[in-house]
Order: structure tokens, then C-alpha cells, then sequence
């Protein structure tokens, strides 16, 4: 029983970061992907995505997940207000590694290759 409750206490902190994450200007949906292995998902993407959006000025976190390029961990891809799309990746501290231009549009589904 105590489990039961402990684990409510749990889901209700988590929902509350990605509503305070909603109001500070970013959105808590977004595709949560490891290229290696399962989806990651939980407070450490929460907080990448955080971190991603306050080095942009805000705007919309698109996907995050594990990477391991320059040194980073995390690599958020994120529509800044402007409308251009940049890949954030951060290292274990959620530190900025380097802002990179996203050579993907968002939901591209051009097919042209």
C-alpha cells in the first residue's frame, strides 16, 4: 500500500515539472528517443529539454535523446521563437556543448532524396 502511494506522490511530481516546464514558455510534449537502445524518458529529460530551451530564449523542444557527439549526452533538437530549428546538446550536467543549426526541417515528410 505504501508503494501504491508513494508512487502517485511520484507521478504527480513529474506532471507538475512538465506543467511548470509548460508555463516557463517551452511545451512538455515531445518525442523522447535513444538511437542506441529504449525510449528515455523521465526527469533527466525533463531536464535537457529545460536547459535547451533557456540557451535558445524558449521556443518548442521537438525530440530529445542520448548522443554522444562533441563530447554531449543529451541532444535536444528545438524550434526557437523564430521559427529555425537548432540541435542543443548538452553534456551530464546539462551544461551547453554546442548549438548546431538543424539541417532537418520539423516534420518533414518530403521524401526527396
Amino acid at each position: 500500500m505504501k508503494f501504491q502511494m508513494s508512487k502517485k506522490k511520484i507521478v504527480l511530481g513529474v506532471a507538475g515539472l512538465a506543467a511548470a516546464l509548460a508555463i516557463a514558455g517551452g511545451t512538455a510534449a515531445w518525442a523522447v528517443s535513444d538511437d542506441d537502445g529504449p525510449s528515455v524518458t523521465g526527469p533527466e529529460a525533463d531536464r535537457a529539454v529545460a536547459a535547451a530551451l533557456q540557451a535558445t530564449g524558449g521556443g518548442k523542444a521537438n525530440s530529445v535523446e542520448r548522443d554522444s557527439e562533441d563530447g554531449a549526452t543529451w541532444e535536444v533538437e528545438v524550434t526557437k521563437p523564430d521559427g529555425s530549428s537548432v540541435d542543443v546538446r548538452l553534456d551530464a550536467a546539462f551544461a551547453v556543448v554546442v548549438i548546431e543549426g538543424d539541417s532537418e526541417a520539423p516534420d518533414s515528410d518530403s521524401g526527396d532524396d
